[in-house]
């Protein structure tokens, strides 16, 4: 990375300057190269003059000059930079020669991240019902993250955690059981669609029925306890709705490793383990008294319980139960001896068979495989959850795992509503006059995945006038996949069906076209430029892109240390949208010489092979044909 050349140089040229004037190098000392806004500053910038000024008592511009002066003696510095200079009121400006940037080739090091595993869980669905689009941005998020880590050196690993003993299958269960749903399972086209509308009947039917409220405990008990015909039922209706969503989340390119059942924590004795180091400490304790009397509570840190609960937040108690007093676990419970497994210190291992090509389950009877023991641990989930994510790591520090506990992450996000348009296109009443809708599983409200994949395809292929190249289908799978990406995390997403599927914007349609427009230029020339391409008096358009190209690696670098996918499609839409100014304003197959044709056909190749390196960052197809 260039970023990197100019570290190291100023780092070696800092050292010869405090050597020669006495001076010692100053505690937090930062030497960041950053990229000025305005391109008269430079295509880089350190700002390391003005942090050295008071401990050096010199002026920072006296600092920067003698730097500037050192730095074009750097044969790393002289090889790639045309200029370098002091600027007020204390800046060092450095600006690329861009001849010998084309000539030039940046990559990210291989094993950039070091050695350490990161596990990666994602996606997570409770298996009583058809995926939905909620669910579908944090598989994007996730399965982005995966890639965006790979890509830059780690060792990853990514896991599906299903949740088969919990309230959501035990309701449709109930509604499969013992409801008066007038849903007909031969009129469905999946297990899960029938589920989705037996799920949402038998929450309505829940407000009215207090002893269908009595089933659901009955049939959770015995979920938990794993012998007998309603469990049995239980493992097969999880086990072919996850089949199916692993079948939807395809189309979208997403995979994963492991799928962890959540029985498998249960019936292997892990939480047996867990909750046997938890008595050993003094924060989780057997409750005598109270409304929590019976349960066993993992206690805040403050003495009144009050510490660390957040201000406002009165949905949580201030003590995590952990056990209730029937004897059922709480999702926290298992959860934390999961986390246990995963950093290797829970002293109990999974057994695993094939579930599919290429994917591993845990299970009873299966075989030993190196899995878990991650240096560190990225959870997906949305933003609602941060709590219990908080007590899990309170768990891990009170076990004694401080440093497992800093390195779990979870990547919060917002949810996904649908715009009123889109709403009202699926049926739902908006005559409340709402600007979006919330999606609810309860109430039978959102978008499942296949459906959503079905009429993206219908809008595409009504907009498209050649159809040679990729499907409207991939098109239509790529679409909805950056538009789940591109916002930020914590931004909570009104998804319209329209706007995902625009030809312009900030859409994956577009860097797909931008893409595919670059690969038609190289085809008709039979030629990238390479090896004769030279700058030469550039216009502003090819300085603009030339620029921004030569940022991809910070990009990189930068999204995977922030978990920040969004970042990758911020940089991507800007890349295409300087390709498309360059390629309208400059002739490039009818260049007015040879040598401005090589260059920007060498130019057009440079932005190709970013392009398709981010698209593959972010999961989306680089198609030669649109």
């Amino acid at each position: 990375m260039i970023s990197s050349v100019i570290g190291m140089a100023v780092e070696r040229v800092l050292r010869q300057m405090a050597e020669g004037g006495g001076d010692r190098r100053p505690d937090g000392l930062k030497i960041v190269a950053e990229r000025p806004a305005n391109p008269e500053h430079g295509d880089y910038s350190i700002n390391v003059a003005m942090q050295l000024a008071r401990a050096w008592r010199r002026p920072p511009m006296v600092i920067a000059g003698d730097l500037c002066d050192r730095l074009r003696g750097e044969a790393e510095i002289s090889g790639l930079f045309a200029k370098v200079e002091a600027a007020a009121p204390g800046f060092v400006n450095l600006y690329l020669d861009y001849d010998k940037w084309l000539a030039s080739v940046f990559e990210v090091p291989s094993r950039f991240a070091g050695d350490g595993k990161v596990l990666i869980e994602h996606t997570s669905i409770n298996p009583n019902k058809a995926a939905h689009i909620g669910h579908l941005r944090n598989s994007c998020i996730g399965d982005t993250l995966a890639r965006l880590l790979k890509r830059t050196g780690h060792r990853v690993e990514v896991h599906n955690y299903i949740d088969d003993l919990g309230n959501q299958l035990a309701d449709t269960l109930v509604g499969l059981l013992y409801g008066e749903s007038e849903a007909d399972e031969k009129q469905y086209a999946r297990f899960g669609d029938y589920c989705w509308d037996v799920y949402s009947s038998v929450h309505k039917a829940f407000v009215d029925d207090p002893i269908l409220q009595l089933k659901r405990a009955e049939v959770l008990h015995e979920l938990e306890r794993g012998s007998g015909s309603i469990a049995w039922l239980g493992l097969l209706t999880a086990e072919r709705i996850v089949r199916e969503h692993l079948e939807e989340m395809k189309p979208f390119g997403i995979g994963y490793d492991v799928l962890v059942w959540e029985n498998a924590i249960v019936r292997e004795g892990f939480w047996e383990r867990a909750f046997e180091l938890l008595k050993a400490t003094p924060v989780f304790r057997l409750e005598t008294e109270g409304k929590l009397s019976g349960c066993w509570v993992l206690k805040q840190a403050g003495e009144d319980g009050t510490e660390t609960l957040a201000a406002g937040d009165q949905e949580h108690e201030v003590d995590k139960v952990l056990v209730r007093s029937n004897g059922v676990l709480t999702y926290t419970a298992k959860d934390i001896a999961y986390h246990l497994w995963k950093f290797g210190v829970l002293g109990k291992e999974f057994r695993y068979v094939k579930f599919a090509d290429r994917l591993w389950s845990t299970h009873t009877s299966g075989v030993r495989k190196s899995i878990g023991r991650a240096e560190t641990v990225i959870n997906v989930i949305d933003h609602r959850q941060e709590y219990p994510q908080t007590m899990v790591k309170q768990a891990l520090q009170a076990l004694g795992f401080p440093e497992q506990a800093e390195r779990l992450k979870h990547v919060g996000y917002g949810v996904v509503s649908l715009s009123r348009a889109t709403a009202a296109g699926l049926g739902v009443d908006t005559s409340d006059g709402k600007s979006s809708y919330p999606m609810s599983g309860r109430q039978g409200i959102g978008i499942r995945v296949a459906e959503l994949l079905d009429r993206m395809e219908g809008i595409i292929d009504g907009k498209r006038s050649r159809k040679a190249g990729l499907s409207s289908r991939a098109i239509a799978a790529a679409s909805i996949r950056y538009y789940l990406l591109r916002f930020h995390l914590q931004t909570e997403i009104v998804f319209d069906l329209e706007q995902a599927t625009e030809l312009s914007g900030n859409t994956g349609v577009y860097l797909l076209y931008s893409y595919a427009r670059a690969c038609s230029v190289i085809e008709k020339a039979g030629s990238d430029g390479a090896g004769m391409a030279v700058a030469g008096e550039a216009t502003e358009q090819e300085r603009a892109l030339m620029r921004t190209l030569a940022y991809w690696p910070e990009t990189l670098h930068r999204a995977a240390a922030e978990l920040a996918p969004n970042t990758v499609c911020a940089y991507a839409h800007e890349l295409a949208t300087l390709f498309n100014h360059f390629y309208a304003s400059c002739p490039i197959l009818k260049a007015e010489d040879i040598v401005k044709r090589d260059f920007r056909l060498r130019l057009t190749s440079r932005f190709k092979e970013t392009l398709r390196d981010a698209l593959d960052v972010l999961g989306l197809p680089a198609p030669r044909r649109m």
